[in-house]
């Protein structure tokens, strides 16, 4: 959900710590858990799995959506690529074709999209895809104060050294994390189709959250699959990419599908009910704000 493609230098940041010249543990006033697992999963209808990392502040710790097809299967985001993805859940990534779509480039939903063939991103964020900006590490210290007040401004909890809570093993040091940027071997455009054999999904091109923010829509189910252009938690709305009008454009585009359930890119599915009235909700808010300015 990291918003912000510009460096750290065109923020007026410090560059993070290339790798290699970590020469000492991690330093920190706590000793932090080793997980016993990294990622959590859930099984629900149609085929769709969700996929989250528990152990990763709540404002990186994004949903990614695997989709079991007939002759090939979808994944919608892959998270912060901490543990490596696909021989974590073999039953699902197994030998089978995989269409890895990224709904938008930011650090929590493209960190393991390197491990997939078939990457596809708009072409708006192509670039920023194969060489990953704005947020790229785990050290908290790496992100601008700015954006550092906006996202806890927006609701989300403040941070303290590191953006996970736990270590994914005994000995890991988080400051060899990096964002791993990787080519799209494919571009996704507005009413693009993937086909899955058995299923067809839409891509929707609903910018707002950033340039090339893509939303996923099943006719047949009902399902809608919204990256972080909507979820059931604080969105934040106001940062580098990101553009209010547009947004509220995008938003009301979702009020014409006849949708069924929304699988965000953050917290819980929920139904049409819900998204109408989060989507209500900020349109008065960013109208209030145009009226008071």
């Amino acid at each position: 959900m990291t918003r912000g493609s510009e460096t750290a230098e065109q923020m007026g940041g410090v560059p993070p710590t290339p790798p290699d010249a970590i020469v000492a543990p991690w330093p920190s006033a706590h000793p932090y858990p080793v997980a016993d697992q990294w990622y959590q999963r859930l099984g629900l209808a149609d085929g769709i799995t969700r996929i989250w990392e528990p152990h990763v502040h709540p404002l990186e710790q994004a949903n990614f959506w695997h989709v079991r097809g007939r002759d090939r299967d979808l994944l919608i985001d892959s998270g912060m690529g901490i543990v490596p993805l696909r021989p974590s859940f073999p039953d699902l990534f197994g030998d089978r074709p995989i269409i890895a779509l990224a709904t938008h480039t930011h650090i929590d939903h493209i960190g393991a999209i390197h491990e997939f063939d078939d990457r596809r991103v708009h072409s708006a964020e192509a670039r920023q895809m194969e060489h990953p900006a704005g947020v790229t590490t785990l050290i908290c210290a790496d992100i601008h104060p700015a954006l550092c007040k906006l996202f806890v401004a927006a609701g989300y909890p403040p941070f303290d050294e590191l953006l996970v809570d736990a270590f994914p093993y005994a000995g890991y040091d988080p400051r060899a994390y990096r964002l791993r940027g990787a080519a799209p071997t494919a571009l996704v455009a507005d009413r693009d189709i993937i086909d899955l054999g058995d299923r067809r999904l839409e891509v929707l091109h609903l910018p707002g959250h950033s340039p090339g923010s893509v939303c996923v829509w099943e006719a047949a189910t009902g399902a809608l699959f919204t990256g972080d252009l909507i979820y059931d938690g604080p969105l934040v709305y106001e940062g580098p990419g990101m553009d209010l009008s547009v947004y509220a454009r995008s938003l009301r585009r979702l009020k014409e599908l006849p949708v069924q359930v929304v699988h965000a890119g953050h917290d819980p599915s929920f139904g049409r009910q819900r998204l109408w009235q989060i989507i209500d909700t900020y349109l008065h808010r960013w109208n209030t704000i145009d009226h008071a300015d």
